[in-house]
């Protein structure tokens, strides 16, 4: 059997961030800039920049 437990652990990390849930929502919309997606957030751009390298 396969063990993806350190995959489900970064997964989990990742999606356990309602900024990121928010990002992905919009994603899942269609395409949108880096500034499209920090406008809905009180975020900076690099901020958005650092979520979605996770």
């Amino acid at each position: 059997m396969v063990d993806f437990s350190e995959q489900l652990d970064a997964t989990f990390f990742a999606l356990s961030d309602p900024t990121r849930r928010g990002i992905l929502a919009r994603l899942a919309e269609g395409e949108a800039s880096v500034g499209e997606l920090a406008a809905p957030f009180d975020l900076s751009q690099p901020a958005i920049s650092k979520h979605l390298k996770v």
